[in-house]
């Protein structure tokens, strides 16, 4: 895992720690966590360099980080060393667990990753939630939660938070879906429909699947565009390691940007959205193919073995990406774009146009553009992610408890 700062979410502003002696405690307990993280295994010696405190000071940060079940001690390190061995610590493989979870349009996903950032349990059900109302969904989505914290727990560990995907619009409060067009919900608060005993932290899906390349992705930068699909169109601004959130929490809306003003009609209310030429629904009708389960197979399929309309498809839709992100470049100035979800797996067919289009309208020199290795997992793993990083930000609230 790499140690960048912890991306605080606006439901829980002022997360930074006072500066008092108990602030700065917790602070070195999360440098600790975030060194061994990022570079383990180390001995105490090593920590003590990389952060420079004491060896004195760190081992009592490190003794108190072992008991609370976050750190573990490994024995010698390897022999060749001169002097004498110290033992090595790791992030423990047991203990506290981000629990991610993602609404779909057609699915649910919910994972658990250790502090290690193993992926430990995962459950996934199929089925459109198209029109349903939140109460029936997120009741399911509890049920896949409860499987995955028990299959987890099984394993030696416990949910440190829940953190929920969803794709719309967040209310800062972190809980609230102001609108989500493609599921048809309004100002629906899935804090009080999701578990009482794990309060959930609810974003927008292209915001943690944004933090997932950030955190996972190899090489990315850290001022980049990040855009993903499945039936809509998502997009997240990161700069300096951080989101770009806006006055309402509610930036990014790619998919809403009209390429084409006088266009079909959108969900949304508006017409000629970019949804309308580049998602996955609207790329299927423009190829002329009956959507199946896996839309994006379906569709990179067909591509590969030369379907002609559904390579023209796919180039009209990579045009109109690159005309919508055109607005975005000029004005943001990034050091890059990342094609994410759905996107990565169509992106041979999408990428000449979408570049061609950048390279034509950008004032400067063509922004570059990448896939995503993370594809359609980037929300999940951003998701569960959030709340591991969390633990690592601020081991002090879990060594409390223990």
């Amino acid at each position: 895992m790499t140690a960048p700062p912890h991306e605080a979410h606006p439901a829980r502003p002022g997360r930074a720690l006072p500066d008092t002696q108990q602030g700065m405690r917790r602070r070195n307990l999360a440098r600790v966590m975030h060194t061994v993280s990022a570079e383990g295994p180390l001995s105490r010696a090593a920590v003590a360099s990389r952060i420079g405190l004491t060896r004195a000071a760190v081992s009592t940060l490190v003794d108190e980080l072992v008991r609370s079940g976050l750190l573990e001690e490994l024995g010698p390190e390897r022999p060749g060393r001169v002097g004498r061995p110290g033992s090595a610590l790791a992030v423990s493989a047991q203990g506290p667990a981000g629990i991610g979870a993602e609404v779909g349009v057609d699915h649910l996903a919910v994972c658990a990753v250790d502090l290690c950032g193993r992926v430990r349990a995962r459950a996934v059900r199929y089925g459109s939630n198209r029109g349903r109302s939140p109460e029936p969904v997120l009741a399911q989505l509890t049920g896949l939660v409860r499987q995955v914290v028990s299959e987890a727990e099984a394993e030696g560990l416990w949910p440190a938070g829940l953190a929920v995907a969803v794709p719309g619009l967040v209310a800062r409060d972190g809980r609230t879906v102001v609108r989500a067009p493609n599921l048809d919900w309004r100002d629906a608060d899935l804090g009080a429909l999701l578990p009482a005993d794990l309060p959930p932290t609810v974003d927008n899906e292209a915001n943690f699947g944004a933090l997932a390349e950030l955190w996972l992705g190899d090489g990315t930068p850290r001022d980049f565009l990040h855009v993903s699909a499945e039936i809509g169109i998502g997009a997240a601004v990161v700069f300096d390691g951080r989101l770009l959130r806006g006055t309402r929490g509610f930036a990014g809306e790619l998919g809403h940007v009209p390429v084409h003003p006088d266009g079909p009609e959108c969900a949304c209310g508006g017409r000629g959205c970019l949804e309308q030429y580049a998602g996955e629904e609207a790329v299927l009708r423009a190829a002329g193919v009956e959507p199946g389960e896996d839309r994006v197979g379906l569709l990179s399929g067909r591509a590969a073995e030369g379907d002609e309309d559904v390579r023209r498809a796919l180039r009209e839709a990579g045009t109109a990406l690159g005309i919508a992100l055109t607005g975005a470049v000029n004005l943001l100035d990034p050091e890059g774009v990342v094609l994410g979800g759905a996107l990565a797996g169509l992106a041979p067919w999408l990428l000449p146009s979408l570049r061609d289009e950048l390279a034509r309208r950008t004032a400067g020199p063509a922004c570059p553009v990448a896939v995503s290795e993370l594809g359609p997992q980037g929300p999940l793993l951003g998701a569960a992610h959030f709340v591991v990083r969390a633990v690592l930000d601020d081991p002090g609230a879990v060594a409390e408890r223990a």
